[in-house]
């Protein structure tokens, strides 16, 4: 995980840690899981859950992480995208 904070927004990037370097296709979609966005920490569910909860913006990618996301009100399960074999999702609030 990785919070990037610019100006009065707060952007969380998370995946699942298995997938980082991997990159997954499907159709008009790519998605590259790169270390240098996602980060390097690896960290707990009670931390990615508080990150996100503060998030303005957050970037989720992997079964894992989306669930969560999904569990928290976060994410409507609805609006998943499946890559390939790799879930992701994206949040803005306004």
């Amino acid at each position: 995980m990785r919070v990037y904070r610019v100006e009065k927004e707060v952007l969380v990037a998370v995946c699942d840690s298995d997938l980082v370097g991997n990159v997954y296709s499907s159709g008009e979609f790519r998605i590259e899981v790169k270390e240098d966005f996602y980060g390097k920490e690896e960290v707990g569910e009670e931390e990615v859950k508080g990150a996100l909860q503060k998030a303005t913006i957050a970037n989720i990618t992997g079964e894992k992480a989306v669930k969560l996301a999904i569990k928290l009100g976060i994410v409507d399960k609805e609006n998943v995208l499946k890559i390939g074999d790799c879930w992701h999702a994206q949040m803005v609030t306004l």
